[in-house]
This record gives C-alpha cells, structure tokens and sequence, in this order.
C-alpha cells in the first residue's frame, strides 16, 4: 500500500465539476461523508497520494464563480470560500482594514502555493496550525455553511472541533467567511514563527484590541499550532482588558499565554519550546497592536 508522496492518486473516484453551488450541494447530498470537497487541492491531493482519505467522489468547485469574489460593504467585507490566498494578499481591502490576515496570508508557504490555496480550504483542512485561523478569529469572522436544507453561520472560533476536524455536517459546505469591520482606535497583529519561510507555524498568534484613553479594550489573543484546534487565550485577554497596557502588563499577559496553551512536542517544536516562544510572541504582537494604534492605524 503507498504511504509515501507520490505522483499518483492511487484510488479510484468520481469527478465531477458543478458550476453552482446548487450544483455541488446536490452532489454532496447524493454522496454525503463519501464525497470530498476540491478548491485549491494544495492540502488534500497530498492526503489522497498517502491515502490518508480515500473519496469515492471528488467534487471540484474551483470553476463556481458564485464562490469567488472579495466584497467591501458598510459592515465588513464578505469573502467567497474558493477565493485564492494570492488574490487575498493583493487586495487593497483586505491589507487596509485586516492587516493581521493580511500578513498571516503573506506568510503563508510561496508565491506558486498561494496562487492555488482557498481561504475555504485552509479553514476546512482544520490544521492546529491554520494560519487564516487566528487573524479570523480575533477579528470575530463568521464562516456561511450551505446545504440543500438551508444555511447557517457561525463563528470561526467554533468551527474547529479538533484536528482535521470541523463543525460541518454531513451535506454541508462552507461558502462564505464575512469579517466585520472593527472599532475605530483598534490594532492588531500576527506573528509566526516556524523552522523555514514555507513551513507550518511551530506558534503563531494574532492579537487585536482597542485603546480608550490609556486602556486597552476588546482584546483579543488567538494562538494556533499550541493546541488540538487554534484556541483563544481567554485569561490572558482578561488580564490585559480595561488595564494600561504597561510592559511589565504585557510580559505577564505573554506568560498567562503560555500557561493557557496544550502543545505537544512533534517533528516540528517540542511543547517546552512552544511555551517559551509564546511568552515572547504575544507580548510583541501587542506591541504592534498597540504601535498601529498610537500611529493612526486602523485593523
């Protein structure tokens, strides 16, 4: 049996390309858990190679234009789920008012990678180490899931149940990412740290809050590679709330980081490193955060 990375899709499978979403909804209603879902492949064509999953049918939905698109309106910016990453990183929206995805997208393996990879994708493939997956979630991002009974939305902080693993039923699709637009006086940050430029992250960390007067407020501290799925460090975001964010707060906010994370040591990090980093890592993205601020800007 292959487990190696080869050339070959050693299964046979269906393959179809609907041109709705309609289209593919119906087909994931015939097929349901036998059926796997194609944007940008770059994640699961490697899983089917190692036949880590084996579909019985693959539904290609890269040529639905309905699932392509990047909209600015009054209250945030709605984002198709087969939107690619490269497409994602040269909007002047996205750069403008959610810097922290931004970045976390430039950061994101090469040029040739990216130009394939979906947002959608990213966020279905479920890694602890998603990098789309904490900027979204302090910037309280909501993902659209359709099927041919209806839609629902929720919170990307809840869509991920563990590793690999998602709150998508059986039938269900993701379509959409909508992210809010945020306070006025608000900064924010990403941070990465990993072994090459195109690896996954050993620890990377988003963070995004509001200043009022001399206190930060509506911080928001989201980790991911620390932990089954990319978690909010809910006491370290408590201990920085309605407080002036002094260095020594800072620090101390870093360490209740590092205390709130579940990491474990693999071929990437151990979970003593992870911890360490995460002192310093979130302490200096609050430092951005808190700089875009005092500068003008606007996350």
């Amino acid at each position: 049996m292959n487990r190696f990375n080869t050339h070959i899709i050693p299964v046979a499978f269906e393959y179809h390309e609907p041109r709705t979403i309609r289209e593919a909804l119906e087909l994931l209603a015939r097929w349901g858990e036998d059926a796997k879902i194609l944007a940008g492949g770059t994640d699961l064509l490697v899983q089917m190679k190692m036949r880590r999953v084996e579909p019985k049918c693959l539904i290609n939905i890269k040529g639905i234009p309905e699932l392509d698109y990047i909209r600015e309106g009054p209250t945030g910016v709605r984002i198709g789920a087969a939107t690619r990453l490269r497409r994602l990183e040269r909007s002047g929206a996205i750069k403008r008012l959610f810097p922290a995805l931004h970045r976390a997208i430039r950061w994101m393996a090469s040029v040739q990678v990216r130009n394939m990879a979906t947002i959608g994708g990213n966020l279905c493939n479920a890694s602890p180490a998603a990098d789309t997956a904490p900027p979204l979630i302090v910037y309280g991002a909501r993902v659209k899931l359709a099927s041919v009974s209806g839609e629902r939305t929720l919170p990307v902080e809840d869509f991920f149940t563990g590793p690999g693993q998602t709150a998508m039923r059986p039938g269900e699709m993701l379509t959409e990412i909508w992210i809010p637009r945020q306070p006025e006086v608000t900064g924010s940050a990403f941070i990465k740290v990993a072994r090459t430029a195109m690896d996954l992250a050993k620890v990377n960390v988003a963070v995004a809050l509001t200043l009022k007067g001399w206190s930060a407020f509506n911080v928001r501290i989201a980790l991911g590679s620390v932990a089954p799925t990319p978690m909010r460090a809910r006491e370290a975001e408590a201990a920085l709330e309605g407080r002036p964010p002094t260095e020594d707060l800072l620090r101390r906010v870093g360490e209740i980081a590092s205390e709130e994370i579940r990491p474990i040591t693999d071929v990437r990090s151990t979970a003593e490193y992870r911890r360490e980093v995460t002192k310093v890592i979130v302490a200096d993205a609050l430092r951005e955060a808190l700089g875009m601020v005092r500068v003008g800007g606007v996350a």
